[in-house]
């Protein structure tokens, strides 16, 4: 689905089907160097089991138009301003890393919009090690590679996966290979210096009222669960959900990770709307 955001071309996936506003609204926020594809799975299902769906790609990312915005704060009212010109009202955030902080600051920008967080490898302060975020800015293929080896439990995946020869680390890594000829304006430096700088994190958390889920990687090394005290110490009502993978949870768990994010999308009041500070 095309939308004009602030003269750019925005897109975003709907699972499949029709976008109708009047359904409960999922919007899908992806991380770092990624497009909407990386919820293909629960974008799909929450698609074909009563939501309506918005995958995005932000902007410089996939099918949306650039440049890439430089701080979460701008990611976050972009998103702000793509569900109003989708006829959003209310809906549930879900992000995944860098898509986790915009999610969270959009709920800070517009919490009346906001009906629920689901915070996927998540942390707060996002700080990025000084040699990846070098390597991002001097380097951007070896720093792929540095992140998927970082961000999958193992590089043998379990016969668990979703088909026979699927390699998890291998699509990661391709589809960030993509994002950079799409877009070579040094995509992942830009992201990942947004996540660094990012410090507006525990004032938004503080500021959440809406229903709220944290899911972890038990074997995330990227945004390890030991890293979270602050966000889920100051969000203290969010639900916390283990799944059994590293950092890329959704290709690693997508059955676990739907399941947490279809029984949270269930317990939603999405009608019952919050008056704006």
């Amino acid at each position: 689905m095309q939308f004009d955001i602030d003269g750019a071309n925005a897109y975003a996936y709907t699972g499949g089907k029709a976008f109708d506003p009047a359904l409960p609204a999922v919007v899908f926020i992806h991380g770092a160097q990624n497009d909407h594809s990386v919820w293909a799975l629960q974008s799909r299902y929450l698609a074909h089991h009563g939501y309506a769906v918005l995958a995005v790609d932000l902007p410089g990312h996939g099918r949306s138009a650039g440049p890439a915005l430089q701080r979460v704060e701008a990611m976050a009212d972009w998103v702000i301003a793509l569900m109003r010109a989708a006829g959003v009202r209310r809906a549930l955030l879900a992000g995944h890393s860098m898509g986790s902080l915009i999610a969270l600051e959009a709920s800070r920008g517009a919490p009346g919009m906001v009906a629920g967080l689901a915070l996927l490898g998540t942390t707060y302060p996002m700080k990025v090690a000084d040699a990846l975020l070098e390597t991002a800015r001097t380097d951007e293929q070896a720093a792929i590679d540095m992140v998927n080896i970082w961000s999958h439990s193992s590089i043998a995946h379990k016969p668990s996966c979703p088909g026979p020869g699927f390699s998890v680390m291998g699509g990661a890594r391709r589809l960030m290979q993509r994002m950079s000829a799409r877009n070579p304006d040094q995509l992942f430096y830009t992201d990942f210096a947004a996540c660094n700088s990012y410090a507006g994190g525990e004032a938004a958390a503080g500021a959440v009222r809406c229903p709220s889920l944290f899911v972890f990687g038990s074997k995330d090394v990227m945004t390890p669960p030991r890293s979270t005290k602050l966000l889920t110490g100051t969000i203290a009502h969010g639900k916390i959900v283990t799944v059994d993978a590293g950092h890329q949870m959704m290709a690693e768990a997508p059955d676990a990770v739907l399941e947490a994010l279809a029984g949270f999308a269930a317990s939603i009041p999405f009608a019952e709307i919050q008056e704006t500070p």
